[in-house]
Order: C-alpha cells, then structure tokens, then sequence
C-alpha cells in the first residue's frame, strides 16, 4: 500500500505540475464561465465549481506534502553524506532535522556568530591571496 501510494503520490504530482494540466484547469474555468449565463448563475452553478475546487485542493494537499516529504528526506540524506565525507565537517549535525529545536537554536546562534565574524574581517584582495 505504501510504496503504490508512494508511485501515485509522485506521479500525480508530476502531472499536475505540467503545464498541460495548468491548461486544462484554465480551459474547465473558462467552461464553467461560460455556462454562467446557460444556468442563470445559479446558486448549484456556482455550487458545482466550488465543491469541485474544494475536493481536489483537499486532495491535492496530501499527495503533494507526500513529494515534499519524500523529497526533503532524500535532501536530507545526501547532505547528511556530503557531512560525513567531509573530514573537517561536524558528524555531530547528521540528522539535525530530528534534534530538539534547542540544538537547532545553539547551532543558529553559533553560524550567526560565525556570519558577523566573517562579515567583520576585512576582504582579501587578490593580490594578498596570490601572496599566500
């Protein structure tokens, strides 16, 4: 069930995206506006288009979040990789998502720190690098 909702997920996602399915969302608009005038503007006219917005944003939420998701575990994982391989990198910040947000805040405040140093420090020009 997981991974076929996983393979829907991705694939819905992808097409919903595309710009053919941005046209056909403009086209049932334009539609439905047009039929106005045939329905009298209605209050089931208007009914119709607004339950049918409502349905597939609902849907639309839960298979989205489930790409985004997906994705950002993915990111996630590569960058936890690149910290690993890396012998001047912290291992301690592997899997940072998961650390309570006061880890997460002690880091921010220590790369803030970090910024104002190095915005603090003046430039190197190009001749003292070539000095070096």
């Amino acid at each position: 069930m997981r991974e076929f909702f996983r393979k829907f997920s991705q694939r819905t996602a992808q097409a919903v995206g595309s710009p053919w399915a941005f046209l056909i969302a403009v086209l049932v608009i334009l539609m439905w506006g047009i039929t106005g005038p045939l329905f009298n503007f209605s209050d089931t006219w208007q009914l119709v288009i607004n339950t049918a917005t409502t349905v597939v944003t609902f849907l639309m939420v839960f298979l989205i979040q489930n790409t985004q998701n997906r994705d950002a575990r993915a990111m996630h994982l590569k960058l936890d990789e690149l910290i690993r391989s890396l012998s001047s990198a912290r291992n301690a910040i592997i899997d940072l998502e998961d650390s309570p947000d006061q880890d997460i805040a002690v880091l921010k405040d220590e790369f803030q720190k970090l910024r104002e140093e190095e915005r603090l420090r003046p430039a190197k020009s190009s001749d003292d690098s070539l000095a070096e």
